[in-house]
């Protein structure tokens, strides 16, 4: 065997092998292109849904802070509501005890007229 013949047999041999795996690896690069191209499109999708996400989270924040104030205020107003509720409760209690002594007043004087009427009655017999 001459070293022609050799090495046809080994062309014959590796030629078509290397055909083969040179065919797979432009495959594999079609592929890998394609999937690169869908991880670029979800690392776009996915900061977009971080910017989203950051400024509803600024909107949660802002309605939060709003609400807050909102609460500071109406506790307020139902401070300055109780402190009125009170002071008409206060005065409504006065005006009851007052009625009350007025009530007892005009029993003891209806008692007192009685009694001189009484009297005087007594008096004229």
């Amino acid at each position: 065997m001459d070293i022609n013949t050799v090495r046809t047999a080994l062309q014959e041999m590796i030629v078509p092998e290397l055909n083969s795996i040179k065919k797979g690896n432009a495959e594999i690069k079609a592929s890998l292109g394609l999937i690169n191209k869908r991880l670029d499109d979800v690392n776009s999708h996915l900061v977009d849904q971080s910017r989203r996400i950051d400024e509803t989270n600024k909107r949660i924040d802002t309605v939060r802070e709003e609400l807050a104030q909102e609460i500071r205020d109406l506790r307020i107003e139902l401070r300055t509501e109780i402190a009125k509720t009170n002071s008409r409760i206060d005065r409504l209690c006065e005006v009851i005890v007052r009625r009350d002594e007025h009530h007892k007043l005009e029993q003891r004087v209806a008692n007192l007229e009685r009694d001189v009427s009484e009297l005087k009655r007594r008096l004229a017999t």
